[in-house]
């Protein structure tokens, strides 16, 4: 009803018309009473101008929330602004109250104003990150790089998808383990896409084990989500240049799947 022509709300699906007067009437923002929250966070790294944090499954990290997300609801609570803002004892500048925690972990605000220099070793691809997946079907190749869009999907905005019109997207990815219907990848990103190896090894035929979204839609037996992890990130220290080299080992339930499969083998 927020939209109308002719003072009459208009339907979802009509096609608009050259020439037709449309008015929409934007609701004013509700606040959200979403304070700092004390949740534990498994910090990685850590010093007066860098986190770095293993995020938990079930996180989501991104800005807006994913689909029926509000910031601060359980048991999935954002990692961007609350908890970090708790730990840091921070609270929000120059954001409207409705949009706690807006602040990205890698755009931690310096005194001078200059972009973020996380931000630009990412453009560069001078940051490094790397990860490890399970993934459905053999591998005739050791190694490999897929380079292919990525935008919406055309069928399903709540999904990402190998487009024409997508950005630029490559992934390289190296075998490490071969199991009866499963290949153990290391998967390194030149890009930053939304689910970029998620949709890419999806693209070419080998979706990651436990991905219901972009793979078999069927649950995997032991596992609550796919099997895909970061393992290792490396940059240079903003403020120093110094590299840092990071690792985090394999969560719980990935390396029970690899026992399974190597007990199969």
């Amino acid at each position: 009803g927020a939209v109308t022509a002719a003072g009459k709300p208009l339907a979802k699906k009509l096609p608009p018309e050259r020439g037709r007067a449309v008015s929409v009437t934007l609701p004013d923002p509700e606040p959200v009473d979403v304070a700092p929250q004390d949740i534990p966070l498994d910090v990685v790294y850590e010093d007066s101008d860098v986190i770095v944090v293993n995020k938990p499954k079930g996180w989501w990290s991104i800005r807006p929330p994913p689909p029926g997300r509000h910031a601060g609801q359980r048991p999935a609570p954002p990692l961007r602004g609350l908890p970090l803002r708790h730990r840091r004892r921070e609270a929000p500048r120059h954001r409207p109250p409705h949009r706690p925690g807006h602040q990205r972990p890698d755009h931690r605000r310096q005194k001078r104003r200059r972009p973020s220099a996380l931000a630009a070793q990412l453009a560069d691809h001078t940051l490094a990150r790397t990860y490890e997946c399970l993934a459905v079907g053999n591998f005739r190749q050791d190694s490999g790089t897929v380079d292919a869009p990525i935008g919406r999907s055309r069928s399903d905005r709540k999904k990402m998808a190998v487009v024409a019109e997508g950005r630029p997207a490559v992934t390289h990815w190296e075998v490490l383990a071969r199991y009866p219907g499963v290949t153990h990848l290391r998967c390194r990103l030149e890009t930053g896409r939304t689910h970029q190896i998620r949709v890419h090894l999806a693209y070419i035929g080998h979706p990651i084990l436990g991905d219901t979204v972009y793979g078999n839609r069927k649950p995997v037996p032991g596992l609550t989500g796919q099997c895909l992890h970061a393992t290792g990130l490396r940059f240079l220290h903003p403020r120093t240049g110094c590299p840092v080299e990071l690792t985090c080992p394999r969560p719980e339930e990935f390396e029970r799947m690899l026992t399974k499969l190597q007990k199969r083998t």
